[in-house]
């Protein structure tokens, strides 16, 4: 099997989500890094630009969200990469991300080399290897990454060991389209399209213009030939340096829903004049009183830089970008510099800007699921990877509305103060007599334990745990649903059997299991 490109999320936050950390100009200084040991950037021969280029064999463990004790089956997937700086290997993060085994090759063959990830960015999709034996990059350098953006209609080619072969292939394209999109998982970046063939394999691989790298390859356009997308060397600088601490603290973010400022009824209705040009907020991030951005704030300007009734800047002659853009330049410290009209005046403010929303059903991002089983029943938090349980299939998708089952009304809502989190019955219950009778709950979403309102899977655990009631009572969150009563001595004395049966090895996760055998909370 070969690689592909993690599903997007969030599309819908296309004029929401951007980007920022203290960065480069892309149409400046984006790219190489001025502290990498000389020794080990190759020069420009196309025989050390091929050397650098590796092939990467994963074998993946994906988590299995309905079986959250367990993992899903092995999937064996190859991917491409490249020698960077300080000897390590970058790629993409779908090609190794929950890689239970990892390898490289380089292009002559030879052995493989057992390899281990040591940073990943889901949301920008790129990832570092180290490799077990660091003496490969004795004859294997580094090639120079280009420091500006390469101009549309340049030359390219990708390297990369695409699906059908084993040697290395080279593709010649051009560059047809620069823009600033939203990647995975809120994060936006900038990406650059090729129609250069870019296929399953090539994920992770470099591409070259002239003599230096631009960008690494990540995915192709589905049901469209020759569209091919590369992540430019800005945004492999800015994870670079982001990793730099040995933690990837993410790209941060704007989160405010707006809207362009392009009706001229609306442009009446905020009494501007024809000159004010800008985005108009339609909801801020947050409702709190000192949140410096108001519902029907015009933001004008981001920094210094004018931004047009459609939401764009303008970098050059020939190419405009989502203001979002410079957010990477301009945050510091969290904040970020706009100017913003409101109630006719202009102000200055500092918007705070972070990696990612608190959301109430998160990603497991690389994680692996939380879970806790009692008795035949076995709970876990809601993610988004449980909701493709629904949202994969329309009937169910619409049974779950109709239900007003919380895994549908409170998608992409912050959690509450008296709600956390979703818990949710993961599994269907397994066979036993205590559920006999009892409709199978799978998918059904916690409400609350002997009528306590469940916040979180954490407080799930404490409730089970400190119950002396003999009746467990479990109530469920949506419009119809039957309510579940089981003898709690029972239900304690059969996990373990259960267990057994099933051939589970733990009752819970390592977080869970230490609240349940944690001293009771008073």
């Amino acid at each position: 099997m070969t690689a592909r490109p993690i599903p997007r999320i969030c599309s819908r936050l296309l004029l929401v989500v951007a980007c920022a950390l203290p960065a480069f100009s892309a149409c400046a200084q984006a790219a190489t890094n001025p502290d990498a040991p000389n020794a080990e950037i190759a020069t420009a021969s196309p025989a050390q630009l091929e050397n650098a280029v590796v092939k990467i064999f994963s074998t993946i463990r994906a988590p299995d969200p309905f079986r959250p004790w367990s993992k899903a089956a092995p999937q064996d997937i190859t991917g491409s990469g490249v020698v960077i700086e300080g000897k390590r290997i970058l790629t993409n993060a779908h090609v190794v991300g929950y890689a239970s085994q990892i390898q490289i090759q380089a292009k002559q063959g030879g052995d493989k080399i057992s390899a281990s990830v040591v940073a990943i960015a889901r949301g920008i999709d790129l990832a570092v290897l180290k490799l077990d034996d660091e003496s490969f990059f004795a004859t294997h350098k580094a090639p120079q990454r280009a420091n500006i953006l390469p101009e549309i209609k340049d030359a390219v080619y990708a390297f990369g060991y695409p699906t059908g072969g084993t040697s290395l292939s080279i593709t010649k394209g051009i560059v047809s389209r620069i823009e600033f999109v939203p990647y995975n998982y809120y994060t936006s970046g900038l990406r650059i399209q090729i129609d250069a063939a870019i296929n399953p394999g090539n994920s992770g691989g470099p591409v070259i213009a002239g003599d230096k790298m631009i960008g690494l390859a990540f995915s192709t356009a589905t049901n469209v030939q020759n569209i091919g997308y590369i992540i430019p060397n800005e945004e492999i600088e800015l994870f670079l340096q982001d990793i730099a601490d040995g933690h990837y603290d993410g790209k941060p973010a704007m989160f405010d829903s707006l809207q362009t400022l392009e009706n001229p009824a609306l442009r009446t209705y905020l009494k501007l004049d024809k000159s004010v040009q800008g985005m108009v907020v339609q909801k801020p991030a947050e409702s709190t009183p000192s949140y410096p951005l108001k519902e029907w704030d015009v933001i004008t300007h981001i920094g210094d830089t004018p931004i047009d009734d459609q939401g764009l800047i303008k970098l050059g002659p020939d190419l405009n970008m989502r203001f979002q853009y410079r957010v990477q330049q301009l945050a510091k410290n969290g904040k970020l510099p706009l100017t913003i009209i409101r109630d006719g005046k202009t102000q200055k403010i500092q918007l705070p800007v972070r990696a990612s929303p608190p959301e109430m059903i998160p990603s497991l991002m690389d994680d692996y699921p939380s879970y806790f089983i009692v008795g035949p029943l076995v709970f876990s938090r809601a993610t988004n990877e449980f909701r493709n349980l629904i949202t994969g299939n329309a009937g169910t998708l619409n049974a779950y509305a109709y239900n007003g089952s919380p895994l549908v009304t409170k998608f992409g809502e912050a959690p509450e103060p008296n709600r956390e989190e979703l818990v949710v019955v993961s599994a269907p219950f397994f066979p036993h007599k205590l559920v006999t009778g009892y409709d199978n709950r799978f998918g059904s979403v916690i409400y609350s334990i002997n009528d306590k309102p469940v916040r979180s899977l954490r407080h799930l655990v404490i409730l089970l745990r400190d119950l002396k009631d003999d009746l467990v009572v479990i109530k469920f969150d949506q419009r119809i649903s039957e309510n579940i009563v089981l003898p709690r001595k029972e239900l304690l004395a059969a996990t373990e059997e259960i267990l057994n049966d099933n051939g589970i090895r733990e009752q819970g996760s390592k977080d869970m299991m230490a609240v349940w055998q944690s001293k009771v909370e008073k």
